[in-house]
């Protein structure tokens, strides 16, 4: 038990801070607009803090499943995270372009961030690195698909029609990510696996794993998500204060959120490309962003027709051609089964580009 203590040190440590929040909350936001900066910019290190305890325990048990169940549950953490951030800080009445904003966001650092900074350093070590490009190229027509029927083509629908068409989203949403789920761990699962002899050949033979306690991690999972929650509604009241009146473009919040959930996946990429495991990198960047947008939309759209409340899905044309131009760099990079530090400098040069956007309001 005290073993059990002292590793998720960092997830008590943003328990006490949750509950310290709460009762420090009207001091915080009366207290000037620099205090309620600095609070909310701590609260959010205590948020990530607890995300990567949440994404270890998906860790653990995506080792005992293994792939592509593995890092299924990975990027399901991570969305989980984001998609409690998103609405808890929605229901605080945030901008009406929080959430386009941070699936955009979130695509843009999961894609050109991660798979870029991954690609570039791995090839720096290994040279080319090797993946199942089935998994690619699925990945890549389903972001595209998801992305085009619920974030470009609602510029074109009347106002006075976007419950049916938001409705029709959730559907659509739905039944992506069931036909998804069924390929990943149905008999299209080899589509999200390589298989890497060399590594295997390497491993010690008295080399057993630690055993896994599958209650103890989904229940401590769960207790970081609740934790997280806690933490978020507090941060989000000090962080839209603090930004007030500062210049800041609207954009920055829906980055930190992204951010947030993406900070646990972007530590175990770089460890998986580092040791030249690549699928992992696949499976983790391009797996996030599709689940960000096919799991993230249809829960805001469902709160968004439960409040009566509609809030601002469509893309701006800077962000749609920032998407498609990653889509299709990727699609060319990721055609042939093996990536270089060439192919991830191209990405990190539109992750740079996208952060540059950003700072211009764009």
């Amino acid at each position: 038990m005290l073993t059990t203590l002292k590793q998720e040190s960092f997830l008590l440590l943003a328990l006490i801070a949750a509950c310290v929040a709460y009762p420090l909350e009207h001091w915080m936001l009366h207290s000037g607009q620099v205090v309620a900066l600095a609070s909310g910019l701590v609260l959010i290190a205590f948020i990530v803090a607890a995300s990567m305890r949440v994404a270890h325990q998906a860790e653990l048990l995506a080792e005992k499943v293994g792939d592509p169940y593995g890092t299924m549950i990975l990027t399901l953490a991570a969305v989980l995270v984001e998609v409690v951030i998103l609405a808890i800080m929605m229901s605080n009445e945030a901008s009406a372009t929080l959430v386009r904003d941070t699936i955009y966001s979130a695509v843009m650092l999961d894609i050109n961030g991660i798979l870029g900074l991954a690609a570039l350093m791995g090839g720096l070590k290994h040279g080319e690195q090797s993946y199942n490009d089935d998994s690619a190229r699925s990945y890549g027509v389903m972001i595209l698909t998801a992305m085009g029927v619920s974030m470009v083509v609602p510029e074109f629908i009347p106002e006075a029609r976007w419950k049916l068409y938001s409705a029709f989203t959730i559907g659509a949403m739905v039944v992506l990510y069931a036909l998804f789920l069924r390929m990943q761990v149905g008999p299209h699962s080899y589509f999200f696996s390589y298989s890497y002899p060399d590594k295997r050949r390497r491993k010690e033979p008295g080399a057993e794993p630690q055993p896994i306690n599958l209650v103890l991690s989904i229940g401590t999972l769960v207790f970081g998500v609740v934790v997280i929650g806690a933490l978020a509604e507090v941060m989000s009241k000090t962080l839209d204060l603090g930004l007030e009146g500062t210049g800041a473009p609207p954009v920055i919040t829906a980055i930190l959120v992204a951010a947030i959930s993406a900070a646990p996946e972007i530590l175990t990429a770089l460890r998986a490309a580092l040791a030249n495991r690549m699928q992992s990198v696949v499976n983790i960047a391009l797996g996030a962003s599709l689940s960000t947008v096919i799991l993230t939309v249809p829960v805001m759209e469902a709160m968004a027709l439960y409040t009566g409340q509609p809030f601002q899905m469509a893309m701006t044309p800077v962000q749609t051609v920032m998407v498609f131009l990653t889509l299709i760099v990727s699609a060319i990079n990721l055609n042939d089964g093996e990536t270089n530090a060439i192919e991830g400098m191209t990405h990190f040069v539109l992750f740079a580009t996208f952060i540059m956007l950003s700072l211009l309001g764009l």
